[in-house]
């Protein structure tokens, strides 16, 4: 991207990130939850949302949808404003970081190359949690929640992920979650178990 701002500085703040996390109790970082539209991402992250704040993290969680309402309204779906797209939310997920918050991205973010960047530009190595919400193709048809592939296949949307634009899985992320064999509370259950394990929240036998 090439930047057209100048004579920008960055101000560093008197409250440190590692203030806000000590106050928060857990590690701020961004959960990018990446999948086929219908494979369940913002279920699964209003999921694991609900269950971190009935433990006292402080999350939040940025869907695909509700930030094309307006911080990316004036983006389509051409490859250039999907990356466009991506690399907005993937700015405003790494401030929520920074203030000690566990963001929980739930975008489709098709390209490999824009989830890598992201987490190639993150304050920490450990910033950027990878998770592949895995569905087969046809079981994304089979639920199509807002009706999006019967368009698609019709003709209606163009560029549609998965059947006029490609999806590009993830090589390694940190963690692959079927919800097709598993259900959203078995799912849920493995992300929060990923995240206590890394060190991100503390979790007891008892949360689970």
């Amino acid at each position: 991207m090439m930047q057209k701002s100048t004579n920008v500085h960055w101000h560093e703040g008197h409250v440190s990130r590692e203030d806000r996390e000590s106050r928060n109790g857990n590690r701020g970082a961004i959960l990018w939850f990446t999948g086929l539209s219908g494979s369940g991402k913002s279920t699964l992250a209003n999921g694991v949302d609900h269950r971190l704040h009935e433990l006292g993290v402080s999350s939040y969680v940025l869907d695909g949808d509700n930030v094309r309402h307006g911080l990316n309204g004036d983006l389509g779906f051409s490859p250039e404003d999907r990356t466009e797209n991506i690399r907005r939310i993937g700015e405003v997920a790494k401030l929520f970081a920074d203030a000690g918050t566990l963001a929980l991205t739930a975008f489709i973010s098709p390209y490999r190359d824009d989830r890598d960047r992201i987490r190639a530009t993150t304050a920490r190595p450990n910033d950027f949690v990878e998770i592949f919400v895995s569905c087969p193709l046809d079981v994304c048809e089979q639920r199509d929640p807002k009706g999006l592939y019967k368009k698609a296949r019709a003709g209606e949307i163009p560029e549609f992920t998965g059947i006029s634009a490609p999806y590009e899985e993830p090589l390694s992320p940190q963690l692959v979650v079927d919800t097709a064999e598993n259900s959203l509370e078995e799912c849920v259950d493995l992300v929060l178990k990923h995240l206590a394990a890394q060190g991100y929240i503390q979790l007891s036998s008892v949360a689970l």
